[in-house]
């Protein structure tokens, strides 16, 4: 089975319009597939750097003198990227999705098709895991999570569930977890997994905070001209994406200069956004929720 099988692959290395010597950023490397479609387009002077602080992404690096690996959070990009003594850089692409292995290894704990730990670290060296959530955050904390990052609609009666079940006993496993959902399931029971799941994902790898970090870091590390590439799959992260470019933050609070010029750092490509084709969502089920937003950077 392919480690991940790049989403909008044409599209996005369309939108990033490489130049032979330019350089480029991958924040997300996860399988590389991205990543050699950049090298494919780049010259012998191009570079290209990637991101990944997922130790699997290890297994898939690429032997080119042009490509260097940075096994970081993309949050870091700005401060890596000095390291090599890079201050800017002509495009950067970012796939926010979960991979399709990170998704099929049972031992992840990210699905709820396998029985195994409540884990859902990408990073494994970080100490929080799912278990430690469902484990010691208040039923008002577990509220917010599965409401804001889930949109699970009874999450104020399954975060009072969980906190009621934990007194009697550990919830560890995937099993452990489905055992309290299943009474409460909302409409499609998949949905409503999935819901929980991505719920507790964001909230163990601090997914919305890196992301912000990392939009943010995009002001500075893209030279005016360069292409800021996006792939979302949930609400909350396009909206990120869609505030930032077109207000310059992740807030989407309109800002002016002293003249009451309104401060528009990215200039958007695409008014809407670019999903995949029926074609590509017929052979990848993971890419049906996929929305790609293309800025670029404005001089300021």
């Amino acid at each position: 089975m392919a480690y991940h099988i790049p989403i909008l692959a044409k599209e996005s290395i369309e939108a990033l319009a490489i130049k032979k010597d330019g350089v480029y950023l991958d924040a997300t490397f996860g399988g590389g597939g991205h990543s050699r479609l950049i090298l494919n387009e780049l010259g012998e002077k191009g570079r290209l750097f990637a991101f990944d602080q997922d130790d699997d992404s290890l297994r898939n690096l690429i032997d080119d003198e042009r490509f260097t690996f940075n096994h970081h959070n993309f949050r870091y990009i700005r401060q890596f990227l000095r390291l090599h003594g890079v201050k800017q850089v002509d495009g950067i692409l970012a796939d926010l999705g979960v991979s399709s292995h990170q998704l099929d290894e049972a031992e992840r704990g990210f699905s709820f098709r396998f029985e195994a730990d409540l884990d859902m670290r990408m990073n494994r060296s970080d100490e929080t895991t799912a278990a430690t959530v469902l484990k010691t955050y208040s039923a008002e904390a577990l509220q917010q999570v599965l409401g804001e990052y889930g949109e699970v609609r009874n999450a104020k009666s399954l975060a009072q569930k969980i906190v009621q079940e934990r007194e009697h006993r550990p919830i560890r496993t995937i099993g452990d977890l489905l055992g309290i959902l299943d009474p409460l399931v909302r409409g499609q029971r998949h949905r409503y997994l999935a819901q929980v799941f991505q719920a507790l994902r964001i909230e163990v790898n601090d997914e919305m905070g890196a992301l912000q970090e990392f939009l943010e870091a995009t002001l500075e590390v893209l030279r005016p001209g360069g292409r800021l590439v996006v792939i979302s799959y949930h609400s909350l992260e396009d909206r990120m994406v869609k505030n930032l470019l077109k207000t310059g933050n992740v807030e989407g609070e309109v800002k002016s200069d002293f003249y009451g010029k309104i401060e528009r750092p990215f200039e958007q490509i695409n008014k809407g956004v670019i999903t995949p084709s029926e074609d590509e969502m017929a052979k990848n089920t993971r890419a049906r929720s996929a929305k790609m937003r293309i800025g670029v950077r404005i001089e300021s």
